[in-house]
């Protein structure tokens, strides 16, 4: 590839102690937890609207668990004190906390590249209608769910599974209305449901066979919304994308457009309840499960899930959801079923990528197996690693220290006292 140098200058447009890059559910926690410590944050968005996947990206239920007290609990509080609730209203709601957090936002401002120090970033360049600009900082925060700033740092990472480097397919959520109150639900692989043609779940696979439902598409996923009226669907799916290159994130956007109406065009003639629903909204941006996993100071194995392994630095505890492998080959779970996993806690050391002293890793983007990863990247447990990351980012700035030096046992302090509930280690 030809490599051009820069036209310009790149102007820089302020300094903070803490920057996080990346709006979503773990990034959000992360800027409102470093601000209330009295760090000056800034969060940067590449999306004209904060949520990530909580709002432009339709991913509507508030799925795993992690230990009361942590942020989690307070956005489920915030968004009406549900496990479902409306991605529209979210927008709202979750930029004014942000905004009476403290924290600086700057929308419409992908990151595009850094700048480097030896092992230190100084700096984050952003695209935005005023060209490139670098935004300096103390410590930053990756919580892009790609790695974009770990990868133009330099971090090494890996993407898929071991054996042939496949990742999860890609989706896009919707939520459809004009359904009936007591519309079939029906959450996962092993979730039965009797309809008038049969088991939902056999109704689904015999549908794909015949080419009633897209390549793949094995189950329609349906949770429920909003409101009594309204049904959250996961099923659309395609594989062998990669979620950080652009034009096949195209292709997948039509392709998946598409599939859309033949889901509901299903719904309508097998599901009962759902005879007249409608397209009330889909997502504004590609849901991507899986991209880079950078390497990092620990890596969570599958064995430490299935296991419930504790770490005595852990920053999160109870973390809870099952390994989730969406088939990256075919269509729905890689194993068959999502495997089980007991609570387990996850070390402050899968924050911490290779070559990088002031860099923090939070939400998907952290240390972990491709197994391990099919379990954390969910929204309770990204958005306490999220509150961790902004801990530990603004307590390294009041000590004037790199994120490795923090101590862990700091932190778990610090976080006990924003009211998390972490066993007490002798």
């Amino acid at each position: 590839m030809n490599k051009i140098k820069y036209a310009r200058e790149i102007p820089a447009a302020g300094t903070w102690d803490v920057i996080v890059a990346g709006g979503g559910p773990s990034g959000l926690c992360a800027a409102v937890a470093s601000s209330r410590r009295g760090a000056k944050t800034l969060l940067v968005e590449r999306y004209g609207v904060l949520g990530g996947n909580l709002t432009v990206g339709v991913v509507a239920p508030l799925l795993g668990g992690v230990a009361p007290g942590t942020m989690a609990d307070e956005v489920r509080e915030i968004l009406g004190g549900r496990r479902y609730f409306d991605p529209e209203e979210a927008k709202g709601i979750l930029t004014r906390w942000v905004d009476e957090a403290g924290v600086e936002i700057m929308l419409q401002a992908p990151v595009v590249d850094v700048v480097k120090e030896g092992d230190n970033l100084a700096g984050l360049v952003i695209g935005s209608k005023k060209g490139l600009t670098c935004l300096q900082g103390k410590i930053f925060i990756d919580a892009t769910g790609d790695a974009d700033v770990a990868a133009f740092a330099g971090v090494p990472y890996v993407q898929g599974r071991k054996e042939d480097g496949l990742v999860q397919p890609v989706s896009l959520m919707f939520v459809v209305s004009n359904v009936e109150e007591d519309a079939i639900i029906c959450e996962h692989e092993a979730h039965h449901v009797d309809t008038p043609h049969g088991d939902y779940l056999d109704v689904c696979k015999q549908a794909c066979a015949r080419g009633e439902l897209p390549d793949n598409v094995t189950i329609v996923r349906l949770y429920h919304g909003a409101r009594p009226c309204e049904r959250v669907v996961n099923a659309t799916q395609l594989c062998g994308i990669d979620g950080t290159d652009p034009v096949e994130v195209a292709r997948a956007e039509v392709n998946l457009r598409e599939q859309i109406g033949q889901v509901i065009a299903f719904l309508r003639k097998y599901a009962p309840g759902y005879e007249n629903c409608q397209l009330k909204i889909s997502p504004s941006t590609l849901g991507v499960r899986e991209t880079r996993r950078p390497q990092t100071k620990v890596v969570l194995q599958r064995e430490d899930l299935v296991t419930g392994r504790f770490f005595e630095d852990a920053v999160v505890e109870d973390a809870i959801f099952s390994i989730d492998i969406h088939n990256p080959a075919g269509g729905g779970q890689a194993e068959g079923i999502a495997a089980r996993v007991r609570p387990y806690t996850i070390p402050y050391g899968t924050m911490l990528p290779e070559g990088v002293d002031n860099l923090l890793l939070t939400g998907r983007a952290i240390g972990g197996t491709h197994d391990a990863h099919a379990s954390f990247r969910v929204m309770n447990i990204a958005m306490a690693l999220g509150q961790a990351a902004g801990t530990a980012a603004s307590y390294a700035v009041e000590k004037g220290i790199k994120p490795s030096d923090v101590e862990p046992k700091a932190i778990r302090d610090l976080l006990r006292g924003q009211g998390v509930k972490l066993t007490a280690v002798n």
